[in-house]
């Protein structure tokens, strides 16, 4: 009973994390969809003033931010992942069968 109650436990622990990242996610893309029109005067100019470097700042910090909340809630192992360290084992393996075993 106890293994239950504690999977279920963690199961709503990465439920809470994850609608965490995606309520962040949903603010992130409304507010800076609302802070590039503001600050364009898209009204006055139209599209002229979209190449200003400094429009895209926040949007650029705040998705640095964004990135390593999903790295924190998905955790991807983007570089070595778990497989990738399995296959390696098994091409050293396969390759050198001499390996000094410590």
């Amino acid at each position: 009973m106890e293994n239950k109650e504690r999977k279920y436990r963690l199961a709503k622990k990465r439920v809470q994390e994850e609608k965490g990242f995606y309520s962040h996610l949903t603010v992130y893309v409304i507010v800076n969809i609302f802070l590039l029109f503001v600050n364009s005067d898209f009204i006055d100019e139209g599209f002229n003033n979209w190449l200003n470097w400094n429009l895209y700042i926040t949007p650029f910090f705040w998705g640095i931010g964004l990135f390593f909340h999903w790295v924190k809630v998905f955790n991807p192992n983007i570089i070595f992942s778990k497989q990738w360290e399995k296959r390696k084992i098994k091409e050293l393996m396969d390759k050198d069968d001499t390996l000094d075993i410590l």
